[in-house]
């Protein structure tokens, strides 16, 4: 599991870590990964595309997971 070092604010939107870590190359793509249920938050199916991801969280997609540091 990958690791994502928090360093601006409480929060990252869940669109914004999926572009950070690579895992898609463009807003676009990110929020369709969200809106088709690609993605896990804390292992649940999230569609909110803002959704804030903040320290302890775990973010998994296409086989990849990240947690939140």
């Amino acid at each position: 599991m990958e690791k994502f070092k928090l360093t601006k604010g409480d929060y990252i939107q869940l669109i914004q870590l999926l572009k950070v870590m690579g895992w898609v190359n463009t807003g676009g793509e990110a929020s369709y990964a969200v809106s088709q249920g690609f993605v896990k938050v804390q292992n649940i199916v999230e569609f909110r595309l803002r959704n804030k991801i903040r320290v302890g969280m775990i973010v998994e997609f296409d086989n990849q997971k990240v947690e939140v540091v």
